[in-house]
Protein backbone atom coordinates (compact mmCIF):
# COMPACT_ATOMS: atom_id res chain seq x y z
CA UNK A 1 0.00 0.00 0.00
CA UNK A 2 3.09 2.30 0.88
CA UNK A 3 4.49 1.46 -2.81
CA UNK A 4 1.91 4.13 -4.18
CA UNK A 5 2.79 6.58 -1.72
CA UNK A 6 5.32 9.56 -1.17
CA UNK A 7 8.43 9.88 1.52
CA UNK A 8 11.03 12.52 3.01
CA UNK A 9 14.48 11.07 4.05
CA UNK A 10 16.34 12.97 6.40
CA UNK A 11 19.27 12.28 4.75
CA UNK A 12 23.14 13.15 6.10
CA UNK A 13 25.14 10.59 3.57
CA UNK A 14 26.34 8.77 6.67
CA UNK A 15 25.92 4.78 7.40
CA UNK A 16 22.57 5.10 8.72
CA UNK A 17 20.53 7.50 6.80
CA UNK A 18 21.74 5.67 3.23
CA UNK A 19 20.67 2.90 4.89
CA UNK A 20 17.35 4.01 5.42
CA UNK A 21 17.05 6.40 2.10
CA UNK A 22 17.84 2.65 0.01
CA UNK A 23 14.53 0.94 2.61
CA UNK A 24 12.58 4.00 1.72
CA UNK A 25 13.09 3.60 -2.29
CA UNK A 26 12.17 0.10 -1.85
CA UNK A 27 9.55 1.33 0.47
CA UNK A 28 7.65 4.02 -1.42
CA UNK A 29 6.32 5.14 -4.93
CA UNK A 30 8.68 8.35 -4.22
CA UNK A 31 11.21 9.65 -2.05
CA UNK A 32 12.97 13.13 -1.75
CA UNK A 33 16.17 13.31 0.22
CA UNK A 34 16.77 16.69 2.82
CA UNK A 35 20.45 17.97 4.25
CA UNK A 36 20.81 19.93 6.69
CA UNK A 37 23.74 22.51 6.71
CA UNK A 38 23.99 23.45 9.96
CA UNK A 39 28.05 24.74 10.11
CA UNK A 40 28.79 21.10 10.93
CA UNK A 41 32.41 20.07 12.04
CA UNK A 42 32.26 17.89 9.12
CA UNK A 43 30.64 19.32 6.42
CA UNK A 44 32.18 17.09 3.83
CA UNK A 45 28.46 15.28 4.78
CA UNK A 46 27.05 17.54 2.58
CA UNK A 47 29.03 16.44 -0.64
CA UNK A 48 28.84 13.05 -0.02
CA UNK A 49 24.94 13.50 0.58
CA UNK A 50 24.71 15.24 -2.89
CA UNK A 51 26.93 12.69 -4.31
CA UNK A 52 24.66 9.69 -2.97
CA UNK A 53 21.51 11.20 -3.93
CA UNK A 54 22.65 12.33 -7.58
CA UNK A 55 24.23 8.56 -8.29
CA UNK A 56 20.39 6.98 -6.57
CA UNK A 57 18.31 9.22 -8.89
CA UNK A 58 17.17 10.92 -5.58
CA UNK A 59 15.64 14.61 -5.67
CA UNK A 60 17.85 16.46 -3.17
CA UNK A 61 17.12 19.79 -1.08
CA UNK A 62 19.64 21.04 0.66
CA UNK A 63 18.30 23.48 3.85
CA UNK A 64 20.57 26.15 5.41
CA UNK A 65 20.57 25.94 9.03
CA UNK A 66 23.30 27.77 10.49
CA UNK A 67 20.86 29.09 13.14
CA UNK A 68 21.33 26.21 14.48
CA UNK A 69 25.15 26.30 14.79
CA UNK A 70 24.88 29.51 16.82
CA UNK A 71 22.12 28.32 19.23
CA UNK A 72 23.62 24.83 20.34
CA UNK A 73 27.63 24.93 20.54
CA UNK A 74 28.83 21.48 20.54
CA UNK A 75 31.64 19.30 19.12
CA UNK A 76 29.82 18.75 16.22
CA UNK A 77 29.51 22.62 15.48
CA UNK A 78 32.69 24.18 17.25
CA UNK A 79 36.21 23.03 16.01
CA UNK A 80 37.73 24.17 19.65
CA UNK A 81 35.62 21.76 21.80
CA UNK A 82 36.50 18.39 21.82
CA UNK A 83 34.79 15.14 21.20
CA UNK A 84 34.59 13.02 24.20
CA UNK A 85 32.21 11.39 25.71
CA UNK A 86 31.31 11.76 29.72
CA UNK A 87 29.59 9.21 32.20
CA UNK A 88 25.85 10.23 32.67
CA UNK A 89 25.32 13.06 30.27
CA UNK A 90 25.04 13.35 26.35
CA UNK A 91 28.64 13.27 24.79
CA UNK A 92 29.53 16.83 23.64
CA UNK A 93 28.88 15.72 19.52
CA UNK A 94 25.29 16.68 21.52
CA UNK A 95 23.74 19.32 19.30
CA UNK A 96 20.55 20.41 21.24
CA UNK A 97 17.63 20.27 19.50
CA UNK A 98 19.11 19.16 16.16
CA UNK A 99 16.41 15.99 15.00
CA UNK A 100 13.61 18.22 16.77
CA UNK A 101 14.53 20.52 13.51
CA UNK A 102 15.29 18.45 11.05
CA UNK A 103 12.42 16.18 11.20
CA UNK A 104 10.23 19.26 11.50
CA UNK A 105 11.62 20.98 8.43
CA UNK A 106 11.38 17.58 6.68
CA UNK A 107 7.88 17.53 7.48
CA UNK A 108 7.59 21.04 6.48
CA UNK A 109 8.97 20.63 2.80
CA UNK A 110 6.96 17.31 2.47
CA UNK A 111 4.10 18.61 2.59
CA UNK A 112 5.00 20.67 -0.29
CA UNK A 113 5.23 17.69 -2.22
CA UNK A 114 2.07 16.13 -1.07
CA UNK A 115 4.13 13.60 0.98
CA UNK A 116 3.01 11.97 4.63
CA UNK A 117 5.63 10.24 5.57
CA UNK A 118 9.06 11.35 6.73
CA UNK A 119 12.30 8.59 7.21
CA UNK A 120 14.58 9.24 9.87
CA UNK A 121 17.82 6.93 10.85
CA UNK A 122 17.44 7.57 15.03
CA UNK A 123 17.74 4.85 16.56
CA UNK A 124 17.42 4.05 20.47
CA UNK A 125 20.08 0.89 20.92
CA UNK A 126 22.58 2.52 19.87
CA UNK A 127 22.17 6.13 19.94
CA UNK A 128 25.15 7.28 21.71
CA UNK A 129 23.25 8.88 24.78
CA UNK A 130 21.52 11.82 22.31
CA UNK A 131 17.31 11.62 23.77
CA UNK A 132 15.94 13.46 20.61
CA UNK A 133 16.69 9.55 19.27
CA UNK A 134 14.59 7.71 21.92
CA UNK A 135 11.50 6.26 20.53
CA UNK A 136 9.67 8.30 22.85
CA UNK A 137 10.27 11.42 21.60
CA UNK A 138 9.88 10.41 17.89
CA UNK A 139 6.26 9.49 18.87
CA UNK A 140 5.40 12.87 20.67
CA UNK A 141 7.21 14.59 17.36
CA UNK A 142 4.68 12.47 14.96
CA UNK A 143 1.68 14.17 17.12
CA UNK A 144 3.09 17.44 17.49
CA UNK A 145 3.74 17.97 13.56
CA UNK A 146 -0.06 16.16 12.62
CA UNK A 147 -1.38 18.35 15.08
CA UNK A 148 0.15 22.27 14.08
CA UNK A 149 -0.41 21.87 10.08
CA UNK A 150 -3.93 19.81 10.57
CA UNK A 151 -1.64 16.97 8.14
CA UNK A 152 -1.39 13.15 8.56
CA UNK A 153 2.17 12.36 9.23
CA UNK A 154 3.80 9.00 9.70
CA UNK A 155 7.30 9.16 11.21
CA UNK A 156 9.28 6.19 10.13
CA UNK A 157 12.42 4.76 12.21
CA UNK A 158 13.79 1.99 10.45
CA UNK A 159 16.47 1.65 12.52
CA UNK A 160 15.12 2.21 15.67
CA UNK A 161 15.00 -1.29 17.82
CA UNK A 162 18.30 -2.11 15.94
CA UNK A 163 22.14 -2.19 16.92
CA UNK A 164 24.83 -1.07 14.85
CA UNK A 165 25.42 -5.05 13.67
CA UNK A 166 21.66 -4.85 12.48
CA UNK A 167 22.19 -2.25 10.75
CA UNK A 168 24.60 -3.91 8.63
CA UNK A 169 22.48 -6.79 7.91
CA UNK A 170 19.40 -4.38 7.32
CA UNK A 171 22.14 -2.79 4.18
CA UNK A 172 22.80 -6.08 3.28
CA UNK A 173 19.00 -7.51 2.51
CA UNK A 174 18.34 -4.42 0.53
CA UNK A 175 21.50 -5.13 -1.53
CA UNK A 176 23.47 -1.98 -0.15
CA UNK A 177 25.66 -3.75 1.84
CA UNK A 178 29.07 -2.49 -0.43
CA UNK A 179 27.90 0.72 -1.57
CA UNK A 180 27.19 1.84 2.39
CA UNK A 181 30.49 0.56 3.24
CA UNK A 182 32.12 2.69 0.55
CA UNK A 183 30.57 5.82 0.08
CA UNK A 184 28.75 7.14 3.28
CA UNK A 185 30.74 9.31 6.08
CA UNK A 186 30.05 8.68 9.28
CA UNK A 187 33.23 10.32 10.73
CA UNK A 188 32.70 12.86 13.18
CA UNK A 189 36.61 13.85 11.26
CA UNK A 190 35.00 13.90 8.33
CA UNK A 191 36.82 10.92 6.89
CA UNK A 192 34.86 9.03 4.30
CA UNK A 193 34.16 4.61 4.84
CA UNK A 194 35.71 3.18 7.31
CA UNK A 195 36.66 7.06 8.88
CA UNK A 196 39.48 7.62 11.24
CA UNK A 197 39.04 4.94 13.37
CA UNK A 198 39.22 6.97 16.53
CA UNK A 199 35.85 8.88 17.10
CA UNK A 200 32.97 7.64 18.92
CA UNK A 201 31.53 7.07 15.71
CA UNK A 202 33.62 5.68 13.65
CA UNK A 203 34.15 3.15 16.62
CA UNK A 204 30.73 2.28 16.43
CA UNK A 205 30.40 1.78 12.94
CA UNK A 206 33.26 -0.77 12.79
CA UNK A 207 32.21 -2.30 15.86
CA UNK A 208 28.73 -3.32 14.25
CA UNK A 209 30.48 -4.38 10.57
CA UNK A 210 33.09 -6.59 12.68
CA UNK A 211 30.28 -8.34 14.48
CA UNK A 212 28.28 -8.51 11.37
CA UNK A 213 31.01 -9.94 9.56
CA UNK A 214 32.13 -12.65 12.20
CA UNK A 215 28.39 -13.56 12.19
CA UNK A 216 28.67 -14.15 8.25
CA UNK A 217 31.54 -15.78 8.73
CA UNK A 218 33.33 -13.23 7.21
CA UNK A 219 31.56 -13.89 3.71
CA UNK A 220 29.46 -10.62 2.68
Amino acid sequence: MLKDEKAVVVFSGGQDSTTCLFWAKQTFKDVIAVTFDYGQRHDAEINVAKEIAAHLDVPHHILNMGLLNQLAPSALTRTDIAIEEREGEPPSTFVEGRNLLFVSFAAILGKQFDARHIVTGVCETDFSGYPDCRDSFVKSLNVTLNLSMDYEFVIHTPLMWLDKKETWALADQLGAFAYVCENTLTCYNGVKGSGCGECPACKLRQNGLDQYLEQKGGNV
